[in-house]
């Protein structure tokens, strides 16, 4: 709820401080960047909480204790976090204020060996994939992926699914 009131926080800040400078801003409450940086961090924080709610019921319903799904916060930022499983991890990051984006990578020196440049670029499965915010009418933001508009719920369910694939091999 408290994310959801923050623009009526600023608002009454800018306010305050326009009548002690006795300066008119015509710009109060359109601090666009601080604003989209405020709705990526929020996204995020969705996100990891579709991913830990998947991760809960798939790990209640599996019979065996092995190969349940772990989900980590990151030191990066308070928002950063990654799935882990069998020493695959799939990395969700905030790149820059309306840039989201998700890497998947495997842990281990067991797995397929690689030759040439990619055996310099780590153990990456998945190029990094972009997740981007775009302004729409009445300054509401949209999250799309490769320009397609995404919704939550499916997004987590497509990259939950293929991490529950990857890791399973």
């Amino acid at each position: 709820m408290v994310e959801k009131i923050q623009w009526l926080k600023d608002l009454a800040k800018a306010e305050e401080q326009m009548e002690d400078s006795g300066l008119v801003d015509i710009s109060i409450g359109q601090d666009l960047d601080r604003a989209m940086a405020r709705e990526t961090l929020q996204f995020l924080l969705q996100m990891k909480t579709e991913f830990i709610d998947f991760a809960t019921a798939y790990n209640e319903l599996k019979k065996s204790p092995l190969g349940r799904v772990k989900v980590y916060g990151i030191a990066r930022t308070h928002g950063d976090f990654m799935l882990f499983r069998n020493g695959f991890k799939m990395i969700f990051s905030l790149k820059a204020p309306g840039q989201i984006t998700a890497k998947f990578q495997f842990m281990g020196s067991q797995w397929v060996p690689q030759t040439g440049e990619s055996a310099n670029q780590g153990t990456e499965l998945m190029a990094e994939q972009m997740l981007e915010a775009k302004w729409g009418a009445f300054q509401d933001v949209s999250w799309t992926f490769q320009n397609q508009p995404i919704r939550l719920e499916s997004m987590v369910r497509f990259y939950f699914l293929r991490f529950i694939r990857e890791s399973a091999k």
